[in-house]
């Protein structure tokens, strides 16, 4: 990434989930990181040119017709195809994931003791597919 943070958004109603998250990210890495409690304010944001957005599942907390995490990731794909999208949910239920890989999110990951470790893992896997591709497109430019 050039010596660039990585930024990050993160999405989620819960304030003391996120606000733990964001802290992990901050002490456990060269992150720069958005919080928002709704996906609306996500959506308002995007012009800031997330890396990687952990958007949770339902959102409802703050806002009761706020839109769902579904709706959001909707949103944002429309935004940006390109931008991750890593879902967290406190949903144990293999139909929520795979809905949410239907949608297009790079991942699924339950909200645990462990969530941060693996969100930790699926963004250093997106960056190794985007250094990947980076590196398939010069050389294929150059055959």
């Amino acid at each position: 990434m050039n010596n660039k943070k990585i930024k990050i958004f993160l999405v989620d109603d819960d304030a003391l989930f996120l606000k733990s998250l964001e802290i992990d990210f901050v002490e456990h890495g060269d992150f720069d990181i958005e919080t928002y409690a709704t996906g609306e304010l996500c959506i308002e944001n995007l012009s800031h040119n997330p890396d990687v957005i952990i958007l949770d599942y339902h959102l409802d907390g703050v806002e009761n017709s706020a839109m769902n995490g579904i709706e959001t990731l909707d949103r944002i794909k429309a935004f940006n195809p390109d931008i991750p999208v890593i879902i967290l949910s406190s949903q144990d239920k293999i139909d929520v994931a795979i809905n949410c890989m239907h949608h297009k999110a790079f991942d699924y990951v339950m909200k645990s003791e462990t969530a941060f470790h693996r969100l930790q893992k699926i963004i250093s896997r997106i960056f190794s597919y985007k250094k990947m591709e980076k590196e398939l497109k010069w050389y294929m430019e150059r055959m």
